[in-house]
């Protein structure tokens, strides 16, 4: 069967209609779900929560991306990409309604429903930035990577002062997203009359060796594995360590934005490094070490956390967009990228989603942060290790043969 030919645009407010409706889908792809961390001990209080049942509210997406991400493909080759990505939109703002219903069933419901359309758009974007943009993956790329860093961070920073204004509550707080959505919507509907569907898997040529069985594969994994689980701890639990430590919720809320913002700033510094440097296990390697060193100075020194904060996202982001990379420079064709990407995905999702119910349920117990942030540190020096076998100038098949 032959796969439709894609149009190029005709125009360029075609091409710039393209763009804004793929800078809109990111902005949708994190601040949904990650906006829930500066209302926690407002949604906890409300429902009368404990620390485990807190953290799954930021895990059930996470779970979601699991399960729906191996499934978006399909999906994108029945119903098209264009008509897939619209759809993942409209699930967001289903699930983002649902969360105005006052039950803590339909909070969970709400959100499993927003990781559901993130977990499609996720898969699909990069799909289409790399067929739309073939010449400028790593421009639109950073430029989507940083659009989804700028708005989750900024949503994280506004929705507690927006939680108090004017006795809004965290509900309307939150809801206020849908505005992404539906300017997502609106934009995205100059591409449904495109109907172009991503490659199949069936032109590509299986290994003969399952990539669960490299060494070199599982370092990779782990690498990104772990960082999730990092990542998704400081991302549920940033703001409530932080107002323990005596800093205010909003400063708090602005800190765990600037935390967001921060993971998105490496994209700019790294991309265009990235084709230059043949060996990245020394810079993986110090990028993992300054992880732990700023989970650290988060436990130690939290009159400094702003700077922490920062540094341990820049790090966390950087140590992500290395383990992306390695998926295509560690492999030898198409299919083992493929396969990698998939393992990859299945369990760094599953340590992702650990992490913030470990993290809860060890507050709970110990009626401290300390336990949750050595959670963090170690982590982040397994992640160090990780990233120096995995950053080296090889690929699956010669590291076996090493």
């Amino acid at each position: 069967m032959t796969l439709p030919i894609h149009n190029k645009p005709q125009s360029r407010f075609s091409g710039v209609l393209l763009v804004m409706g793929i800078l809109l889908i990111a902005a949708n792809l994190r601040a949904p779900f990650t906006g829930i961390a500066p209302v926690l001990d407002q949604i906890i209080n409300h429902f009368n929560l404990s620390g485990s049942q807190a953290g799954f509210i930021t895990t059930l997406p996470l779970i979601a991306f699991a399960i729906i991400s191996p499934m978006a493909a399909m999906f994108a080759r029945r119903q098209g990409l264009e008509h897939a990505l619209f759809a993942a939109l409209i699930l967001i703002l289903l699930g983002i309604l649902t969360r105005f219903i006052d039950s803590s069933t339909m909070l969970y419901v709400g959100t499993t429903v927003i990781g559901i359309g993130i977990a499609i758009a996720n898969v699909l974007l990069p799909s289409l930035i790399k067929r739309d943009f073939a010449t400028k993956v790593a421009l639109m790329t950073s430029a989507y990577v940083l659009t989804m860093g700028m708005a989750s961070g900024g949503f994280s920073a506004l929705v507690f002062p927006l939680s108090q204004f004017n006795g809004l509550g965290w509900q309307l707080a939150l809801g206020s997203s849908a505005m992404l959505t539906v300017a997502g919507l609106i934009v995205w509907t100059a591409q449904l009359g495109k109907h172009t569907k991503p490659a199949s898997m069936s032109q590509f040529t299986p290994s003969s060796k399952s990539v669960w069985r490299y060494l070199l594969a599982w370092q990779v994994t782990l690498l990104l594995g772990l960082n999730s689980f990092l990542t998704y701890i400081i991302i549920t639990w940033l703001p409530s360590i932080l107002t323990d430590t005596g800093h205010s919720a909003v400063e708090a809320g602005a800190y765990h934005g600037a935390f967001q913002i921060s993971t998105a700033l490496p994209g700019l510094v790294l991309i265009p490094l990235l084709a230059k440097l043949k060996d990245q296990s020394a810079l993986s390697f110090i990028l993992g070490l300054l992880s732990a060193g700023s989970a650290i100075g988060l436990l130690y020194m939290p009159n400094l956390a702003f700077f922490w904060t920062i540094m341990l996202g820049f790090c966390s982001g950087g140590c992500f967009i290395l383990g992306l990379s390695f998926i295509s420079l560690r492999t030898d064709d198409p299919y083992q990228a493929a396969s990698l990407s998939g393992m990859s995905q299945s369990v760094g999702y599953l340590l992702a989603a650990i992490g913030p119910m470990m993290a809860g349920a060890l507050h709970t117990s110990t009626g401290s942060w300390e336990a949750p942030l050595w959670l963090c540190i170690i982590a982040a020096l397994l992640c160090a290790l990780c990233g120096f076998g995995g950053g080296r100038n090889t690929t699956l098949n010669k590291s076996a043969e090493a």
